[in-house]
């Protein structure tokens, strides 16, 4: 039943997160007290996306680094600056709002990429190390990140920072590929697929809540909000494709371009918006949260894409063999 119930939800993952914003804010009053769980439910998500990792996919992706490395230039050097870019040149002066879109592109890549990564065949091993180094170090890699393109402009607690992230983040991945190892595997394919429906019910209550602390901000649709909106969809959408064309520049196969653009393009939006609400004012939480309104739409998007290039890809390879 729960694993009909998960095959159920991943058919619905492009809406659960933009439909969990909808109920946040239009029932707020009904969610807004129950913050205090977010960071115990996200621990819990990270826990169980975290099952089926292993010191062993994790040393095999080290043998080959230079997709480890490519990716992480992508996730915390160009997107960064690229929000950073962006941010000024679209809302210059307006150092929370600049704040938030940068902090979208400076967290983690999202957990849920392995999600999409196994939907389209891609390089497993590879996302999970990914996944896993890149949480890692994100305790010293988003604040160092915020301090060197933000700097003072916002006020921002690193130390509080750096210890969310690790509590929430670091901690429970460690717990889960332990458990996993010790298992030898059985928490793969026993376990996982036991929480993984409750893992994807965490994830629309987190942002049901995140979607309820920002309300007063996005009940108010007008220019500006719009603006915000239409500015966090180019810059996540820019964020696939650019994974994407240095995945086929380097003329990489197939599972290792679609675990590239999925790792590459996507965050994990929710930890982002947990930051964002808990460390800073609450303006730079609304283009964290606009985020999830269409992460998930776009990963089925460029799901779709990569589907049907490799396929013409495939074909026009048997048709020049056939000549």
């Amino acid at each position: 039943m729960l694993t009909t119930i998960n095959n159920q939800l991943e058919k619905f993952m492009p809406l659960i997160t933009p439909t969990s914003v909808v109920i946040g804010v239009i029932f707020a009053e009904y969610f807004i007290g129950f913050s205090g769980l977010i960071p115990w439910i996200f621990a819990f998500m990270t826990f169980a996306g975290s099952l089926g990792s292993n010191y062993s996919s994790f040393k095999e992706s080290l043998k080959h680094p230079l997709p480890l490395l490519i990716i992480f230039v992508v996730l915390h050097l160009f997107m960064p600056v690229w929000a950073w870019g962006v941010g000024h040149l679209t809302f210059s002066g307006d150092a929370e709002i600049i704040t938030g879109l940068v902090l979208g592109m400076a967290i983690p890549t999202g957990i849920s990429s392995l999600i999409w990564v196994t939907i389209y065949r891609g390089n497993i091993p590879l996302t999970l190390s990914i996944i896993l180094l890149d949480t890692f170090l994100s305790p010293f890699i988003v604040p160092f990140t915020l301090s060197l393109l933000i700097g003072s402009k916002v006020e921002m607690d690193v130390l509080s920072i750096m210890n969310g992230l690790l509590w929430m983040i670091v901690l429970p991945s460690i717990a889960g590929m332990i458990v996993n190892q010790l298992t030898k595997g059985k928490a793969k394919t026993t376990l996982s697929p036991k929480l993984a429906p409750f893992s994807k019910m965490g994830l629309g209550i987190v942002v049901m809540i995140n979607g309820a602390t920002v309300a007063p901000f996005l009940r108010n649709i007008d220019v500006k909000l719009i603006f915000i909106t239409l500015t966090v969809f180019f810059i996540a959408f820019t964020g696939y494709l650019l994974a994407f064309i240095i995945g086929r520049g380097f003329k990489w196969e197939r599972e290792t371009v679609v675990a590239l653009t999925f790792t590459g393009g996507m965050r994990n939006i929710s930890a982002g918006a947990v930051l964002a609400i808990a460390y800073f004012p609450p303006a730079v939480a609304v283009p964290v949260v606009i985020a999830m309104l269409f992460q998930q739409v776009l990963a089925s998007i460029y799901g779709m894409f990569v589907e049907r290039y490799f396929n013409r890809q495939i074909l026009a390879n048997g048709h020049s063999i056939q000549n």
